[in-house]
């Protein structure tokens, strides 16, 4: 594959480009990378406000390496600007390709320009860290301010190529050491497969049937369920062992399993990873896209009026278990929380020009705006809006900076 993969050039944004709506999960990833490894907000703050003025040029993206030329936003002076990431080796690239190729929707998601969740979860758990962590960012600027952490021009540049990597999820494949061409390229040479001939399929035991012939057949009886039980477990003969898993190993798999499963057909309260499951919350989760009988029955099995449904299938939607519980929960966060996020605002774009919120618990409500941001357990705020007098509704995707869910939430 020629080395010209394995570098990309990218136009400079316009300036104006502040809230972003519809920000994917990765590049959400990307940017907590960086704020959580920043020491100063202050920086940060400047970041985004170069960032969101134009004031970064083209990007370069190559393997490990991100390069630009930032203007400062008070002396208008370039500086070269860099963000280096450790490139995946030939060894990790080979277990990755390998997830990828093993599922036909991942190929398809990636080649839509989606990341799918589960694709980045089963590279963790091959020991590739696709996505950057804490302290996976190493920038490089050669402005006087610049030192061991990020500068404002270094924030600018990442904030600007989170914006790359929410249109374009091999953008953060070419970071990781592969270009888009050679990685599709790899996928379509590990999904060959030798083509059985017609004799071969007939000598093979097993082969089947004609389709016309399978549908013929009378559909055979359904066995009878199992018995459910209240406190699950592990029945029956032994588990035989797997390669490289001991059959005890399995055993407390299987277990964790089914209580899992049991606690989300549990009783109201349950918790499961971490949520406290409220009433009705099945019925809510399957009445997204359900139409027609099967919503109106789920509406009716929810336990919730016809209008609460509809909000806290709205509320699904945005965020899933974690929207669904700062819907009906509100509870205290830490003080320290609390105090970051004020410092957020006021150093946000959005921020600068808003009264101070009127705080109650985890709502912080902007009422000449019409607008409330809701502190969920999970770290994230999810955005309000008033429709009626004291009818909040969810009105937009969750964030981890409030200046950001904010600045969606005002179409900033």
């Amino acid at each position: 594959m020629s080395a010209d993969d394995r570098v990309r050039g990218f136009p400079a944004f316009p300036p104006g480009r502040r809230g972003r709506q519809n920000r994917s999960w990765w590049g959400d990833a990307w940017i907590r990378a960086l704020e959580d490894s920043a020491l100063d907000q202050t920086l940060l703050r400047g970041g985004r406000r170069l960032a969101s003025t134009g004031h970064v040029g083209s990007i370069t993206v190559s393997s490990g390496r991100i390069a630009a030329e930032v203007h400062d936003g008070v002396r208008d002076v370039p500086y070269r600007t860099r963000v280096f990431v450790e490139p995946m080796t030939d060894a990790q690239w080979s277990r990755f390709l390998d997830q990828v190729a093993a599922k036909a929707g991942h190929i398809a998601a990636l080649l839509d320009g989606e990341m799918p969740r589960d694709l980045a979860s089963a590279a963790d758990d091959a020991g590739i860290w696709l996505l950057p962590g804490l302290g996976d960012l190493q920038p490089e600027c050669d402005c006087p301010e610049w030192a061991a952490a990020a500068c404002r021009h270094a924030a600018a540049l990442c904030y600007q190529v989170a914006w790359l990597l929410d249109a374009d999820p091999f953008v953060l494949l070419l970071i990781r050491g592969r270009g888009a061409r050679e990685v599709v390229a790899e996928l379509r040479r590990r999904g060959r497969r030798p083509t059985a001939t017609p004799t071969d399929r007939a000598r093979r035991p097993g082969a089947g049937v004609p389709a016309e012939r399978a549908y013929a057949r009378p559909d055979p009886p359904l066995p009878a369920p199992p018995p459910f039980d209240p406190e699950p477990g592990v029945s029956g003969p032994p588990l035989p062992g797997a390669p490289g898993v001991p059959a005890e190993a399995l055993r407390g798999l299987v277990e964790n399993a089914a209580g899992r499963a049991a606690a989300l057909l549990g009783a109201v309260g349950a918790e499961v990873d971490g949520w406290v499951l409220p009433e009705g919350s099945d019925a809510v989760r399957l009445a997204v896209g359900a139409t027609g009988p099967v919503l109106a029955r789920l509406r009716q099995a929810s336990g919730r009026t016809g209008r609460e449904f509809d909000r806290a299938v709205r509320a699904w939607e945005y965020g899933g278990h974690g929207g669904l519980a700062v819907l009906d929960e509100s509870w205290r966060p830490p003080p320290v929380r609390l105090a970051r996020a004020r410092a957020s605002l006021a150093t946000g774009g959005a921020g600068d020009e808003l009264p101070e919120p009127q705080v109650w618990r985890n709502r912080w409500t902007f009422p000449e705006q019409r607008a409330q941001l809701r502190f969920g357990r999970d770290g994230r705020w999810y955005p309000y809006r008033e429709v009626a007098d004291g009818d909040w509704w969810p009105a937009g995707m969750p964030r981890t900076d409030p200046a950001d869910a904010l600045a969606d939430l005002l179409g900033a």
